[in-house]
C-alpha cells in the first residue's frame, strides 16, 4: 500500500464563502477516508475570490476520484487534482 502526494484546488461558489469554515470541513472530510493533511493555502483568483490548495498524503490505490469527491461539500464549486505522485522513502 503505497502513498502518494496529492495537491488539489478547490473553487468556494462565491466570495461570501467562510474560507476557515469550509477548510475545517474538508479536512474533517478528507482525514475520514484516510488522508493526512500536510496543508492547507489560499490562492488568490481574480477579484477577491480565493481557492484553496491543499497538499496531503493519500494511499494511492484510491486514486482521486475519493479524494475530490469527499472534497465536494456545501459552498465547494469545483475540485481539481493539479498533482498527484508516489510518495518515496
Amino acid at each position: 500500500m503505497a502513498e502518494a502526494l496529492l495537491k488539489l484546488r478547490i473553487m468556494p461558489e462565491s466570495l461570501d464563502v467562510d474560507l476557515k469554515s469550509l477548510k475545517a470541513d474538508i479536512k474533517e472530510s478528507l482525514e475520514e477516508k484516510g488522508a493526512v493533511v500536510n496543508s492547507m493555502e489560499d490562492e488568490p483568483v481574480a477579484f477577491g475570490l480565493k481557492a484553496i490548495i491543499i497538499m496531503m498524503s493519500w494511499p494511492e490505490e484510491k486514486g482521486t476520484d475519493r479524494a475530490e469527491e469527499a472534497c465536494q461539500l456545501k459552498n465547494v464549486k469545483s475540485v481539481e487534482t493539479v498533482d498527484f505522485r508516489r510518495a518515496l522513502g
